[in-house]
Protein backbone atom coordinates (compact mmCIF):
# COMPACT_ATOMS: atom_id res chain seq x y z
CA UNK A 1 0.00 0.00 0.00
CA UNK A 2 1.11 3.53 -0.74
CA UNK A 3 2.01 5.72 2.19
CA UNK A 4 1.79 8.92 0.16
CA UNK A 5 -0.90 11.52 0.52
CA UNK A 6 -1.84 15.14 0.40
CA UNK A 7 -3.91 17.59 2.40
CA UNK A 8 -5.19 21.04 1.58
CA UNK A 9 -7.17 23.80 3.21
CA UNK A 10 -8.23 27.34 2.34
CA UNK A 11 -8.54 30.05 4.99
CA UNK A 12 -10.49 33.29 4.39
CA UNK A 13 -8.74 36.34 5.88
CA UNK A 14 -9.74 39.97 6.43
CA UNK A 15 -6.32 41.35 5.49
CA UNK A 16 -5.38 42.28 1.91
CA UNK A 17 -3.29 39.77 -0.04
CA UNK A 18 -0.22 42.04 -0.26
CA UNK A 19 0.00 42.35 3.54
CA UNK A 20 -0.48 38.62 4.09
CA UNK A 21 2.10 37.80 1.41
CA UNK A 22 4.57 40.25 2.95
CA UNK A 23 4.15 38.59 6.33
CA UNK A 24 4.75 35.13 4.88
CA UNK A 25 7.80 36.36 2.98
CA UNK A 26 9.15 37.99 6.17
CA UNK A 27 8.12 35.09 8.42
CA UNK A 28 11.72 34.61 9.62
CA UNK A 29 11.37 37.87 11.54
CA UNK A 30 7.60 38.29 11.97
CA UNK A 31 6.48 34.82 13.11
CA UNK A 32 8.62 34.71 16.31
CA UNK A 33 7.30 38.21 17.20
CA UNK A 34 3.64 37.83 16.21
CA UNK A 35 3.32 34.13 17.09
CA UNK A 36 5.79 33.82 19.97
CA UNK A 37 3.54 31.21 21.62
CA UNK A 38 4.24 28.94 18.59
CA UNK A 39 7.72 30.00 17.38
CA UNK A 40 10.76 30.52 19.63
CA UNK A 41 13.01 31.56 16.74
CA UNK A 42 13.71 31.04 13.06
CA UNK A 43 17.37 31.00 12.05
CA UNK A 44 18.60 31.42 8.48
CA UNK A 45 21.32 28.81 7.90
CA UNK A 46 21.82 29.27 4.16
CA UNK A 47 20.80 32.02 1.75
CA UNK A 48 18.77 35.07 2.74
CA UNK A 49 15.78 33.23 4.24
CA UNK A 50 13.53 34.32 1.36
CA UNK A 51 15.00 33.04 -1.91
CA UNK A 52 14.78 29.48 -3.26
CA UNK A 53 17.58 27.37 -1.83
CA UNK A 54 17.50 29.19 1.51
CA UNK A 55 17.55 26.90 4.54
CA UNK A 56 15.89 27.85 7.83
CA UNK A 57 16.01 26.17 11.23
CA UNK A 58 12.74 26.64 13.10
CA UNK A 59 12.50 26.25 16.87
CA UNK A 60 8.88 25.86 17.93
CA UNK A 61 7.55 26.97 21.30
CA UNK A 62 5.99 24.71 23.92
CA UNK A 63 2.55 24.99 22.29
CA UNK A 64 3.65 23.01 19.24
CA UNK A 65 2.01 19.56 19.39
CA UNK A 66 4.59 17.16 17.90
CA UNK A 67 7.38 19.20 16.41
CA UNK A 68 9.93 21.17 18.43
CA UNK A 69 12.57 21.66 15.69
CA UNK A 70 12.47 21.50 11.91
CA UNK A 71 14.81 22.39 9.11
CA UNK A 72 13.19 23.62 5.90
CA UNK A 73 14.36 24.55 2.44
CA UNK A 74 12.58 27.14 0.35
CA UNK A 75 11.96 25.30 -2.92
CA UNK A 76 10.35 28.04 -5.00
CA UNK A 77 8.85 31.51 -4.75
CA UNK A 78 6.59 33.22 -7.27
CA UNK A 79 6.22 36.85 -6.22
CA UNK A 80 3.68 37.69 -8.96
CA UNK A 81 1.36 34.77 -8.14
CA UNK A 82 2.16 34.86 -4.38
CA UNK A 83 3.19 31.19 -4.21
CA UNK A 84 5.68 29.88 -1.65
CA UNK A 85 6.84 26.23 -1.65
CA UNK A 86 9.01 24.71 1.07
CA UNK A 87 10.15 21.27 2.13
CA UNK A 88 10.94 19.94 5.57
CA UNK A 89 14.02 17.74 5.42
CA UNK A 90 15.30 17.44 9.01
CA UNK A 91 13.88 17.59 12.50
CA UNK A 92 11.10 16.00 14.54
CA UNK A 93 8.64 15.74 11.63
CA UNK A 94 11.01 13.42 9.76
CA UNK A 95 10.46 10.77 12.45
CA UNK A 96 6.98 10.38 10.94
CA UNK A 97 7.38 11.31 7.27
CA UNK A 98 9.96 10.40 4.63
CA UNK A 99 9.10 13.55 2.69
CA UNK A 100 7.03 16.64 3.40
CA UNK A 101 6.53 19.46 0.89
CA UNK A 102 4.11 22.31 1.54
CA UNK A 103 2.76 25.08 -0.65
CA UNK A 104 1.22 28.41 0.36
CA UNK A 105 -0.78 30.45 -2.14
CA UNK A 106 -2.14 33.88 -1.20
CA UNK A 107 -5.16 34.91 -3.27
CA UNK A 108 -6.54 38.45 -3.44
CA UNK A 109 -10.26 38.83 -2.78
CA UNK A 110 -10.45 42.60 -3.25
CA UNK A 111 -9.96 44.17 0.18
CA UNK A 112 -9.48 40.76 1.78
CA UNK A 113 -7.68 37.54 0.82
CA UNK A 114 -7.48 33.82 1.29
CA UNK A 115 -4.56 31.53 1.90
CA UNK A 116 -4.46 28.07 0.37
CA UNK A 117 -2.13 25.70 2.20
CA UNK A 118 -1.43 22.24 0.87
CA UNK A 119 1.12 19.52 1.50
CA UNK A 120 2.31 16.33 -0.11
CA UNK A 121 3.85 13.76 2.15
CA UNK A 122 5.13 10.24 2.37
CA UNK A 123 4.65 8.49 5.69
CA UNK A 124 7.53 6.66 7.32
CA UNK A 125 5.11 3.74 7.88
CA UNK A 126 1.45 2.98 7.26
CA UNK A 127 0.62 3.36 10.96
CA UNK A 128 1.53 7.05 10.93
CA UNK A 129 -1.59 9.26 10.75
CA UNK A 130 -2.06 11.89 8.08
CA UNK A 131 -0.59 15.24 9.19
CA UNK A 132 -3.96 16.75 10.16
CA UNK A 133 -2.39 18.30 13.25
CA UNK A 134 0.04 20.20 11.01
CA UNK A 135 -2.80 21.39 8.78
CA UNK A 136 -4.64 22.67 11.89
CA UNK A 137 -1.45 24.39 13.06
CA UNK A 138 -1.10 26.13 9.65
CA UNK A 139 -4.74 27.29 9.74
CA UNK A 140 -4.29 28.63 13.28
CA UNK A 141 -1.15 30.49 12.20
CA UNK A 142 -2.88 32.16 9.23
CA UNK A 143 -5.84 33.27 11.38
CA UNK A 144 -3.47 34.64 14.04
CA UNK A 145 -1.38 36.45 11.42
CA UNK A 146 -4.60 38.01 10.11
CA UNK A 147 -5.42 39.19 13.66
CA UNK A 148 -1.85 40.46 14.09
CA UNK A 149 -2.08 42.48 10.86
CA UNK A 150 -5.34 44.05 12.06
CA UNK A 151 -4.08 44.99 15.52
CA UNK A 152 -0.88 46.43 14.05
CA UNK A 153 -2.66 48.52 11.39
Amino acid sequence: MACKGQLEVEVELKSPADKVWGTIRDSTIIFPKALSHDYKCIEVLEGDGKAPGSVRLIHYAEGSPIVKVSKERIESVDEAEKIYVYSIFEGDLMKYYKSFIAKIVVVSKGESSSVKWSCEFEKASEEIPEPGVIKEFAVKNFVEIDDYLHTKA
